[in-house]
């Protein structure tokens, strides 16, 4: 726990068994919504966790395997696209949190989740906005679903090389909107996002 930063989070009790929970790729164009929980062992510290979007590749890949070694629990799960076309990605943000938190084989006594709203739990969770700066369980899961979503990317990009995927993770930038303008959208793309409905309504794909 960032003992500097604790007087921040009320309510926070290092010495709960607690889960932070936290999710990777609302805002790309493709690919599922990522979400991880994990609870940390406080009898194996883990050093320089931190807000993932803040670390270097090499540095979250590294935590990531010092966090999946020492945590006594963690689960990263997912919602695909199809369910963020349905449901909408706030929700289905919702949804792959909640897996994330039901697949822990340990069950908290508290869930921490960053941002301001909470999926639905079946134990008491608490909404901490940018918890992933603030709460080491946080910041753990933040990596977790981070790194799992960019090693996503990579292997759909040797899938569909041309459009970036490796480079951008999915993000709207020129590179991939010139891709998709293009070639139209691959079967990972999301639908009911704007810049995809608007290419695929030009291209009157159905």
């Amino acid at each position: 726990m960032k003992d500097h930063q604790a007087f921040h989070v009320p309510g926070f009790d290092p010495n709960e068994l607690c889960a932070g929970v936290d999710e990777a790729g609302r805002g790309p164009l493709a690919g599922p919504v990522m979400a991880a929980a994990v609870i940390l062992d406080p009898m194996q510290p883990i050093a320089g966790l931190a807000d993932s979007k803040k670390l270097t590749e090499k540095k979250r890949e590294y935590l990531y395997s010092q966090i999946t070694d020492k945590a006594i629990s963690f689960c990263i799960a997912q919602a695909s696209v199809e369910e963020i076309d349905r449901l909408n990605i706030l929700q289905a943000t919702m949804l792959a949190m909640q897996r994330a938190v039901n697949g822990l084989k340990v069950e908290p006594k508290r869930v921490w989740v960053d941002g301001n709203r909470l999926p639905l739990l079946n134990v008491p969770a608490k909404a901490v906005v940018k918890g992933d700066s603030l709460l080491d369980c946080i910041s753990a899961a933040s990596i977790l679903a981070k790194v799992c979503r960019d090693r996503w990317c990579v292997l759909i990009d040797q899938e569909y090389p041309s459009y970036g995927f490796a480079v951008h993770k999915g993000y709207g930038t020129s590179m991939h909107m010139k891709a998709l303008n293009l070639e139209g959208a691959t079967p990972w793309h999301r639908r009911s996002f704007a810049p995809v409905a608007m290419v695929l309504s030009k291209n009157r794909e159905p």
